[in-house]
């Protein structure tokens, strides 16, 4: 395989996937598709198609809702992916779009699989107290399911809140990336099934349920709890945070933690 020139087909979203598909480019592993999030709902479409042009490629773009129509999956089919790549993309890839790559469709995930599949994994990571990490997988119709081309699980501060875990679990997912795709790239890759007795997952409605975010003032709780809580929901998002409520109002609450001796 590392003579091959590979035919990679690339979905993706957010600053992460621009960060991934950048060294690819580096590297002349040039995609010959890229699929986007519907133009509602895509946050970095334009910085992937910029780095694209920088490079002098012109892939063919497909749209998610494109998926489901057949010349959409004719046109895949007619590329002859060797893979079809995956990160952050924020739909879930189903056949006939999991077919359309000979040697499989990769998927890089910002948790330490099979824990915490699914949404607001640096959330759930702290609330549950389950391992954090990153890990590359190849994709089947289960959710975030597939065994596992590689991983890695990062330690979680106690200063940590999600806002702080999820950048680090940024940098560390294009750690594993790059390492991934060099094993690939190499031949030498030798997959993990993932081991489904540790398998948790969340929807992304999970985070928002009242029994999660809201803090009811007459109640006793540890405050280790509390705080644990209260880091968990402290995203970039005010409306993901946890929330009191007094008279006709409520009040969302955030929480910035600074070890001693650092500014």
């Amino acid at each position: 395989m590392a003579e091959e020139t590979l035919r990679i087909g690339f979905a993706g979203d957010r600053d992460i996937a621009a960060n991934v598909l950048a060294p690819l480019l580096n590297i002349d592993v040039r995609p010959v598709a890229l699929i986007l999030p519907d133009a509602d709902q895509a946050t970095d479409d334009a910085s992937l198609l910029e780095l694209c042009e920088r490079h002098g490629e012109s892939p063919v773009v497909i749209r998610a809702r494109e998926l489901q129509r057949p010349t959409a999956i004719d046109t895949l089919r007619a590329l002859r992916l060797d893979f079809l790549i995956c990160v952050h993309f924020p739909y879930l890839v189903r056949r006939p779009v999991l077919d359309a790559a000979v040697k499989g469709v990769l998927n890089l995930h910002p948790a330490y699989l099979p824990y915490n599949r699914g949404w607001h994994t640096p959330s759930w990571a702290i609330l549950d107290g389950t391992p954090a990490g990153a890990s590359l997988h190849f994709m089947t119709e289960g959710l975030d399911d597939g065994d596992v081309v590689h991983q890695e699980q990062i330690a979680v501060d106690p200063a940590d809140t999600a806002h702080t875990l999820y950048l680090k679990l940024k940098d560390l997912e294009l750690r594993v990336f790059v390492e991934g795709w060099r094993r690939l790239s190499q031949g030498r890759v030798s997959t993990t099934p993932q081991p489904e007795r540790h398998a948790t997952f969340h929807r992304r409605r999970d985070l928002f349920d009242a029994s999660v975010q809201r803090i009811e003032l007459d109640h006793v709780v540890r405050a280790s709890d509390l705080l644990r809580r209260l880091r968990a929901l402290t995203t970039n998002r005010v409306d993901e945070a946890a929330y009191f409520e007094a008279g006709d109002r409520r009040y969302r609450v955030q929480v910035t933690i600074t070890p001693e001796g650092q500014a």
